[in-house]
């Protein structure tokens, strides 16, 4: 088409572009570029629907977040050099690195994004004679894009076949200096150690860790993600319960009083004693549910769960330190352990509990613990801390149990050393 200009004009008589036919040739090549960038589904994947806090409650992870999201959008206007992000299951890496591919595919720049795993049955099938691209074809293909994401990298089969395949793509891309992301669940250290040291080059790799594994463990290990955990709330607690009895509906509202009032301004010791099924774990996991809710660290963990995890993180092939999961939880900004003395009473296990109350009783962390055990049954030195009333506040819920039918003659009446260190005696 010609362009209804006056003569005299630079463009007068000259043949242009319509600008329909602009727009549909940029329409085919960014479906083109869609098609090869191997996204398919992920296309909805971007930065404008990714979750800025991330999925910590925790606000200096939130922060740190934020940040690491910031680092990625900056790589995405202008990828140069590596970016490895790392982190357990379900942190978001994979929504940053399809991000990261949607970014470039909207400058109509090409990209290529292959889950590892997927990428090297590709690799596989490339061989066959039927294939519609030849194994050669596609290596070169992979290798040589201007811009290649690697997600999942470790979830592959460790076959030397694989193996190999993945150095040669990697060394091959590391001394070409192309820009490549790579996602991963494992940490640095237990990548293959080839991998490593192309991956792991500070002078060309930026390694982001998107969230801590023994965070997202214990966050996860006393299940306040489950839903009926989740559910445990002081809007969902009847502070009627099945009580009968005035003297035991008033116990039960004063310790609903007293638990939300701890959720409000965490200070000290609650410690929450009665039979099954009287609602300390529902008020516990409410505690813990409402200072989520407000952007604070809470663990909730039962105390058996806690000792088999320690077990577990003593094990060569443990994902985990035991070290750095001790650490975590006994300073945590708020610790509820759940079910206190259900645990297996070896030596082992008192000493480890002990280790760890011990150290937020010195140091005065806020700590909220249920027992189905009295006062005078617990270990002789967990039981001195309880005892501190400076510190620690102790409440006796003496009420018939919500599940189940027991009689009032079941219900454990209060010991006499059931006395709240900052509130009235558990009556």
């Amino acid at each position: 088409m010609r362009k209804d200009v006056p003569a005299g004009h630079p463009e007068f008589g000259q043949v242009v572009v319509c600008p329909c036919r602009t727009t549909e040739v940029a329409d085919r090549r960014r479906s083109r570029l869609e098609r090869l960038s191997n996204l398919g589904a992920l296309t909805r994947l971007t930065f404008d629907n990714l979750e800025l806090h991330g999925r910590s409650n925790d606000p200096s992870r939130q922060d740190r977040y934020r940040r690491i999201v910031e680092r990625v959008r900056a790589y995405a206007e202008e990828p140069e050099g590596w970016l490895l992000l790392a982190g357990p299951p379900g942190c978001g890496k994979t929504h940053l690195a399809a991000a990261v591919a949607n970014r470039r595919l909207e400058e109509s720049e090409p990209v290529i994004f292959s889950v590892v795993p997927d990428l090297l049955d590709h690799l596989r099938a490339a061989f066959s004679p039927s294939s519609d691209v030849g194994y050669d074809e596609l290596f070169e293909t992979v290798r040589e894009a201007p811009l290649l994401i690697l997600d999942d990298l470790g979830t592959q089969s460790g076959t030397p076949w694989a193996q190999e395949k993945l150095f040669q793509l990697l060394n091959h891309r590391y001394n070409g200096r192309l820009a490549t992301i790579v996602t991963t669940n494992l940490r640095p250290e237990e990548l293959d150690e080839r991998l490593q040291t192309r991956i792991l080059d500070t002078n060309l790799t930026a390694t982001l860790f998107v969230e801590d594994w023994e965070a997202s463990s214990l966050e996860r290990l006393g299940g306040l993600s489950l839903q009926r955990l989740a559910e445990m709330t002081f809007g969902t607690f009847d502070p009627r319960g099945m009580a009968i009895e005035e003297h035991q509906r008033e116990n039960l509202r004063r310790v609903f009083n007293r638990a939300r009032s701890f959720a409000e301004s965490p200070d000290g010791w609650l410690v929450l004693q009665g039979a099954p099924g009287t609602g300390k774990t529902h008020l516990a996991a409410a505690i813990a549910n409402e200072r989520r809710a407000k952007g604070q660290t809470a663990y909730f963990i039962t105390a058996p769960d806690l000792l088999d995890y320690l077990r577990s993180a003593f094990a060569p092939d443990s994902k985990v330190s035991y070290d750095k999961v001790f650490e975590a939880v006994r300073s945590a900004p708020l610790l509820v352990l759940d079910d206190l003395g259900a645990q297996s009473s070896t030596q082992w296990a008192q000493e480890k509990l002990f280790q760890l109350l011990n150290y937020r009783y010195n140091a005065g962390l806020p700590t909220v613990i249920t027992s189905n055990l009295a006062l005078e049954e617990q270990d002789r030195r967990i039981q001195s801390r309880m005892l501190d009333p400076k510190l620690c506040d102790v409440w006796a819920l003496v009420v018939p149990p919500y599940r189940l039918e027991l009689g009032p003659a079941q219900v454990k009446p209060p010991p006499s050393s059931y006395r709240g260190g900052r509130g009235p005696r558990a009556r």
